[in-house]
């Protein structure tokens, strides 16, 4: 109850006073962010030359999966047909320990094999997704904790959110890549001092629409208003887009830099060996290939009561290895090139190793 004043207090019928009503609690304020008035809400051109040409800062994010990497190697091409090469930054996420062990290696080998003069790491500071998975868990069970006790409700039976991000809260995006690129970017534009004007940055990224429905509905070019300010205006450019798995694999071939093994092991994308929206084949994968990360995902399952994935927890993941390892053996890896052949066919895929063989010295 809050204090009430003279003003607060109904009109005096009789000796009783009558009780003072609560003001309604006033609804939360929803966050909104702030854009710079400079930012423009389309973009100048969607023309790929155009937007190379008049980019400051043509920069690539590569995961060293295999859009990232058939992307890189398009958009290179391009820029060096126009001469804009030095424009040019490859940037990958490092990931930690929850990342495929080599893949910032692979990245950093794509980006210089295809010539790029320069290639960042950048990471998030602290702790890594499953020692994040926990503080968040902490926080979370604190929050219904205390919504329980203004409640006065018993706080063993207190509801706590999911603390494991999934696809329809992807926490771990903006804290492990977004947020980490854009230091970045905010060092590039450092590096060019004042233009008199915005720094001019293109973001290229490797997402495609055959790979989600959310995916398909993203446009092809946009402004991001989010990452935008006003020192730096930031378009996001999504080169291949309308690309068809097959497409994406002949530019690998074309391009004769080396891919993620992952993908001849099996596995549909490596990313994170354990991401929350890979298929379960990969997720059993990961768990025959890596079985010490398996078991500290499912130590975690156990400090924050739930399945890493909904309807599917890591111990589950991990029976299901051991079940395999146990009926075929360890697992194996098929040689290099075996999924390339899948999209573009065995005599492509054998001249793509061959001619990797020749000009880098790799191990066909």
């Amino acid at each position: 109850m809050q204090t009430a004043t003279l003003f607060d207090l109904p009109a005096i019928q009789s000796p009783q006073i009558a009780p003072v009503a609560e003001a309604p609690a006033k609804p939360k304020r929803k966050r909104t962010s702030r854009v710079h008035a400079s930012v423009p809400l389309e973009p100048s051109t969607t023309v790929p030359d155009e937007m190379i040409r008049d980019a400051d800062w043509i920069v690539i994010s590569s995961s060293g999966g295999k859009d990232s990497q058939a992307m890189l190697s398009y958009v290179v091409r391009r820029a060096k047909a126009l001469g804009m090469l030095h424009k040019v930054v490859v940037v990958h996420a490092d990931l930690g320990r929850v990342e495929w062990e080599g893949t910032r290696e692979l990245a950093e080998l794509q980006a210089a094999l295809a010539g790029v003069p320069r290639f960042e790491v950048v990471q998030a500071k602290g702790a890594d997704l499953l020692d994040r998975v926990e503080i968040r868990y902490g926080k979370l069970k604190a929050k219904a904790e205390e919504e329980a006790r203004e409640r006065g409700e018993d706080l063993a039976t207190a509801k706590v959110a999911p603390a494991w991000p999934s696809s329809s809260a992807r926490w771990c995006t903006p804290d492990a890549k977004r947020g980490p690129i854009r230091t970045l970017y905010t060092r590039l534009v450092d590096e060019l001092g004042d233009l008199g004007r915005p720094v001019r940055i293109l973001e290229c990224i490797g997402q495609r629409a055959a790979e989600s429905t959310a995916r398909a509905q993203l446009a092809e070019v946009e402004i991001n208003r989010g990452a935008s300010n006003g020192k730096r205006h930031v378009t996001t450019w999504r080169p291949i887009h309308a690309w068809s798995d097959r497409k994406v694999w002949q530019e690998i071939a074309r391009s004769r830099l080396p891919y993620h093994p992952a993908y001849d092991w099996g596995n549909r994308r490596p990313s994170c060996v354990f991401c929350v929206l890979g298929c379960n084949s990969d997720l059993v994968n990961g768990a025959r290939r890596v079985p010490e990360l398996a078991a500290a995902y499912a130590r975690t399952e156990g400090v924050v009561g739930a399945d890493f994935k909904k309807g599917l927890s890591m111990r589950e993941i991990i029976r299901r290895a051991q079940a395999l390892e146990e009926a075929e053996g360890p697992a194996a890896r098929s040689p290099a090139g075996t999924a390339m052949a899948v999209h573009i066919g065995q005599a492509a895929a054998t001249k793509y190793r061959v001619r990797q063989v020749a000009l880098y010295g790799l191990a066909a």
